[in-house]
């Protein structure tokens, strides 16, 4: 059994081939242009990441199954006959919604919407940036007027252009606020209140388990969001099984089964964990807006000169040095949900030096990835220890300082293509068969006593700061 997983992510498209052998290795990887018009707009273009997927399969050769995974709420429309794309692809990071979902929020939009989907108002989700697409686009509007327009997720137009199926899946859905979340139905409410005709909408699948698409004569058996592909490749399986992934955010999920758990004041998010042979698994959800694009940013404003600067630091730590940073450059997300919240380096001094800036916005990543987690914990019975993968679980600070934080077992694996496997053996559900796991040497890290308490009030406070600073 050969499977591969294709892996189209925020700021690149990865081909993970994997087989019953135990041969598991990323076979190509491509990145693709981050396009910025206006303040607080994010956008890819579509037809860059079609032929990046085209790509994908064409590296992959023979395989007897293909997964799918995507950036979960970036969306975009098309033309239901010429496949051509009417829009550009507004990215999960995309903020130009704000003031829309503010003045529905004021009209009492917000209790429905978590009410049915189990989301809050914000610009992440792809409903707000549907309706814009729809209220902005003139081409859009014409090909709805004509009967032709398609709304979707990325996975969707992949889907349709390269499988000729206009599907989505219960994961992807359930990220879009216009899913009922019990019933894993659009929602006729939810797409009224957010200007989202249902009819240009995709009809609603499960994630694995059948043949979703077919790609030349390839069975592709798995399309999921990527973080559940990463949750699904930590070999999370039972509720409070737990894990984070640190790539251009930092998103926390854990498995709760059969329960939805709806718990608006800590700012977690009910989701679809998969759906798999007519059965619903559901998880909880944090994020992190800025993780490795926060590190990215360092590199860009000239402060990192390479990430080799971020494996080890001297003692004692930026914070208790009183240098604090808030990665909010996007707003903040779990557990504020505050777009008008602004990065913040608090406690710069004359004799701050670009080592401990550096140090700090470790710190700070840390630090707001664990007050996610100690959302999660009050609502969860998280498990003894949380698995961590990508890019910053590679350096020894990071992970010593976020399990200091936390004041748990950290574990990081050497293989950190967790997602590409998780989508590969989700793929491999429907061939009735199971890959093995990689060959991995996992680190385990506890949290060091006496540390973590100071450092979360301190933070808290830097938090506190920092909000409101865009309105």
């Amino acid at each position: 059994m050969r499977i591969a997983a294709i892996d189209q992510g925020t700021t690149s498209t990865r081909l993970l081939l994997a087989d019953s052998a135990g041969d598991i290795r990323i076979a190509h990887s491509v990145r693709h242009g981050q396009h910025y018009p206006n303040p607080g707009w994010v956008e890819h273009d579509p037809l860059e990441l079609l032929r990046n997927v085209a790509a994908c399969v064409t590296e992959a050769g023979q395989v007897d199954a293909i997964g799918l995974d995507n950036q979960g709420e970036s969306c975009l429309a098309w033309d239901a006959a010429s496949g051509e794309p009417l829009s550009p692809v507004i990215v999960w990071q995309d903020s130009r919604t704000r003031e829309t979902l503010e003045r529905l929020r004021a009209d009492g939009a917000e209790q429905p919407t978590l009410a049915r989907a189990g989301l809050p108002l914000d610009p992440y989700f792809s409903a707000s940036k549907l309706g814009w697409i729809v209220a902005n686009v003139p081409a859009a509007r014409a090909a709805l007027a004509a009967g032709r327009l398609r709304l979707g997720t990325t996975d969707s137009f992949f889907l349709d252009r390269l499988g000729g199926r206009f599907v989505t899946d219960a994961t992807t859905a359930s990220r879009t606020s216009l899913m009922n979340l019990a019933t894993c139905t659009w929602d006729e409410e939810l797409c009224r209140l957010f200007g989202v005709p249902i009819e240009a909408l995709p009809p609603i699948g499960p994630t694995a388990g059948t043949v979703i698409a077919t790609i030349g004569k390839v069975p592709l058996t798995a399309s999921v969001v990527d973080q559940q592909a990463a949750l699904y490749g930590h070999g999370c399986r039972k509720p409070g099984d737990a894990k984070i992934t640190f790539g251009t955010g930092a998103f926390a999920l854990a498995l709760t089964g059969s329960r939805i758990v709806r718990s608006p004041e800590t700012g977690l998010l009910p989701t679809v964990a998969w759906k798999i042979g007519g059965e619903t698994t559901y998880a909880v959800d944090g994020g992190v807006y800025d993780a490795g694009a926060a590190v990215e940013w360092l590199g860009r404003i000239g402060l990192m000169k390479g990430v080799e600067e971020l494996q080890s630091f001297a003692e004692p730590a930026a914070i208790d040095r009183d240098l604090v940073f808030v990665p909010a450059l996007s707003g903040l997300a779990c557990p504020h949900w505050d777009r008008s919240a602004a990065g913040l380096w608090l406690g710069l001094s004359a004799d701050t030096t670009r080592e401990l800036m550096l140090q700090s916005a470790l710190e700070g990543i840390a630090l707001a990835t664990a007050d996610v987690i100690g959302a999660m914990n009050g609502e969860v019975a998280l498990g003894p220890t949380l698995s961590i993968d990508g890019g910053l679980s590679r350096s020894p600070y990071f992970t010593q300082f976020l399990a200091d934080a936390l004041q748990r077992r950290v574990v990081t694996q050497s293989f950190d293509e967790l997602t590409g496997l998780g989508c590969a053996a989700l793929a491999a559900l429907a061939l009735n068969g199971e890959l093995p796991p990689p060959q991995d040497e996992s680190s385990v890290l506890d949290g060091r006593p006496g540390k973590g308490s100071n450092w979360r009030s301190k933070f808290a406070d830097a938090v506190s700061r920092c909000r409101g600073w865009r309105q």
